[in-house]
Formats: C-alpha cells, structure tokens, sequence
C-alpha cells in the first residue's frame, strides 16, 4: 500500500493529510492555525508536529506540498511568504526529503489547488481553467492544455496584483489599487475599519456600520473579513460597500484574464468566496462587463472548498510516485 503525504502551508493555517494511492479518502488528516506571531520556524515545527500525527509511524511514498508564496517549483526552494516571515529561500524540498525519505513536489498554492480541481474537482474534464484563491492573498493557478503553466519563472497566475484602480489604495506588493488590496480577507476588514473610523469622525451619529460594530462589540480591531461578509449579509450599508468594492475589483480582474487567456473556466476558492450570492453575482456581472462579448467562460465554485490545496499536493504526490 503506497501513501501520499499531502501538506498545505497556507498564510493563517497548516494542513496535512495522508491518502492511499487509489483512494479519494483521507487516511488522516490535521489542520491547525498559525500563530499571530508565525514564522518559517514555528510554521515548520507545527507542520513537523502534523505530519507525525498523520504518518502515525508510518513512512510515505512520495511527498506533496502546497506553500501560501511564491515557490521556484523545479528546486523546490521558497522564494519568500508575503505573510509569514522568515520563508526566504528555505530549501523546502530539500528539508522533507532529509526528514521523511521521500521523494517530494512543492509549488505555489494556487498552482497547486488548480492541479487539485482539475483532477479531482471542478475542472475535471476541462482542458483550460484558472482557479483562483481568495482567502488571506489574492493568487491564480492555470491548467492549459491539460498542464499545469506557471509561466518562465514561476510567477504566472498572480491576479492579486493586477492594478484595476491606479489611484486606489496602496497593496502590500507597493503598488496602488491592486485586486488584492480590495478583496483579500486582511484587506476586506482594514477597508471596513477605516470605513467605520471615517464614519465616526464625520458623522457620529450616523447609522452606518451600525450592524458591524454590534458584531465586534465596537471593538474594531475584532474586524474580520469574515465578520464585514456577515454584516453585510445582515444589511450593514457600509458592509455591503466593502464586499462590493472587493467584488467589482475581482470581477475587473477577471474579465481582464478572460481576455488575454480565454480559458473555458474560472474556479474561485479561499475564505472570502464564501461571502453570499451577492458577492458572485457582483463577481460575475462584473467580469462579463469586462471582458469581450465574444470572450466566453464560466465563473464557479472551487468543488474541494478550503481543501483545494491540499488535494493538489495529493496530485503532486501521485505524480511522483507513479
């Protein structure tokens, strides 16, 4: 019986799962959050504290790995993580080969929860789709041909910081008004906090936000992106601004890629697509406004939810085994 060692480092959590070859059925599977305080180290050592738990003494045929950043995925070298400190060029193949044995496959998460979706997901029988994870960043991984393309470097895919506002807000990359900007989960609620504080200073006794600050106790630094999804979908004015704005920004981005890639499918995962109707329909309005009417595709559901990735690192696994 051949096992595949399915790992996920993703911004805020870590995953590990271990399957059978053959099988749709997690053997075992962890999940645990990351600190507030994370980096490379303490990331690795609770990946380390996973994996122990799901190989349960046992030794894995071959290694996938998802990584929330940029990954150089012929090395298997991180490059860096946008959200988690201390990730720059760490050997990650290199390291888990050492540890566990095993023959191992890391690459970019987005590029990995596409392979996931094509195999086993919302991509199967699709040859060309772009899967697309909203959750802590904003990232893209294409399927052409059947293949996974992530371009001469390994950098295609990064939607997140397509510019759609040249004088909107500045991103964490440096540049202002980039897809990320409005719709990641982080940036989700530091728009709604700035929102609510302008609100207060201006009008004090203005009702809007009123729903929000009742969510967070007016504890704005409770904000989440999670939390401004919900007051929004409880009819907070200054809510369904924020996840507007996010929606109109992914949409943008959207019908941009359907114009130059003209793939037949984007896939959406990641927390923030969880956000209502309303946010998909936004979404797609938006993105059929964009594109070419000529420019046809489809905008759906990532069918392996927040598991994406981490079935995609099973691919990565199946991969090298077989």
């Amino acid at each position: 019986m051949k096992i595949i060692l399915a790992l996920d480092f993703g911004g805020t959590k870590l995953a590990a799962g271990t399957v059978k070859v053959g099988s749709r059925e997690w053997l075992r599977y962890e999940r645990r959050l990351s600190p507030a305080n994370a980096d490379a180290i303490s990331d690795i050592d609770i990946m380390r504290s996973l994996i122990d738990s799901v190989l349960d003494g046992s030794k894995p045929d071959a290694i996938g790995v998802s990584f929330g950043g940029p990954v150089d995925a012929a090395t298997g070298i991180v490059r860096l993580s946008h959200h988690v400190p201390g990730w720059e060029n760490i050997p990650l193949k290199q390291l888990l080969e050492e540890d566990y044995h095993a023959p191992t496959s890391v690459d970019n998460d987005a590029n990995v929860a596409a392979f996931g979706e094509h195999r086993f997901g919302a991509g199967q029988g699709y040859d060309s789709l772009f899967y697309i994870t909203i959750s802590t960043g904003v990232g893209g991984g294409w399927i052409l041909n059947n293949q996974s393309w992530s371009g001469a470097s390994g950098m295609a895919g990064e939607i997140g910081h397509i510019v759609v506002d040249p004088s909107g807000p500045i991103c964490l990359c440096g540049k202002r008004g980039c897809v990320e900007r409005f719709a990641s989960g982080p940036y989700i609620a530091q728009n709604a906090r700035e929102l609510l504080e302008k609100e207060t200073q201006d009008s004090p006794i203005n009702n809007r936000g009123e729903i929000l600050r009742y969510l967070v106790g007016n504890d704005l630094n409770l904000v989440t992106g999670q939390v401004v999804s919900a007051a929004a979908g409880a009819g907070d004015e200054l809510a369904q601004e924020v996840m507007y704005k996010a929606a109109w920004a992914l949409g943008v981005g959207i019908g941009n890629v359907a114009n130059l890639m003209n793939p037949q499918r984007f896939i959406l995962g990641g927390g923030v697509t969880k956000a209502g109707e309303t946010f998909w329909s936004v979404v797609r309005k938006v993105a059929r406004e964009t594109a070419l009417p000529e420019v046809n595709f489809e905008i759906v559901r990532a069918l392996l939810g927040d598991d994406a990735p981490l079935w995609g690192a099973v691919a990565l696994g199946l991969d090298v085994v077989c």
